[in-house]
């Protein structure tokens, strides 16, 4: 992924206004971020734990979207997958994530969601850079390039729906 700077990032998003994106909270350490290892750049607010961002690439720009978690954690022994990078987790490891869809149809309320790794960590997981807990990747017969393909066609699969 290119690296982002924090107008970049400010100006990407599709899901909120001008003024809410204003008000997001900005990862600080953006220089220190591995941007070649990443396939989008995704963060916690550390000021509501019920927000998440994440901006990627898309045709030729960036698409930046604001998501939303439940409030409700799994217990520790309910395992859940990640549909992005396919990564199993226990507990709280996955969340849904939802996010307003773009235009007019955010506004009326509409939505979609996604299952992913609660610390938006799927590139380093499939990359094999950021260890789990407790959790696993299954062995897969597919190649890391091929993994991060379909990482990458999976989230792109998520941000067409914005627009629908």
């Amino acid at each position: 992924m290119r690296t982002l700077t924090e107008q970049d990032i400010r100006t990407s998003f599709v899901n909120c206004s001008k003024g809410e994106a204003k008000r997001i909270f900005v990862p600080r350490d953006l220089e220190q971020r591995p941007w070649a290892d990443l396939d989008f750049l995704g963060w916690r607010d550390p000021g509501a734990p019920d927000r998440s961002y994440l901006v990627a690439e898309r045709e030729g720009g960036f698409a930046g979207v604001a998501l939303r978690l439940p409030s409700a954690r799994r217990g520790f022994l309910h395992r859940s997958m990640c549909s992005l990078c396919l990564t199993t987790h226990p507990g709280g490891g996955v969340s849904l994530m939802t996010a307003r869809k773009a235009g007019a149809a955010g506004r009326e309320g509409n939505s979609v969601g996604v299952y992913m790794c609660a610390d938006l960590a799927c590139s380093l997981y499939v990359r094999g850079k950021k260890a789990l807990a407790s959790g696993s990747r299954f062995e897969e017969s597919l190649t890391v390039e091929e993994q991060i393909a379909r990482t990458v066609g999976n989230l792109s699969a998520f941000l067409v729906k914005l627009y629908d």
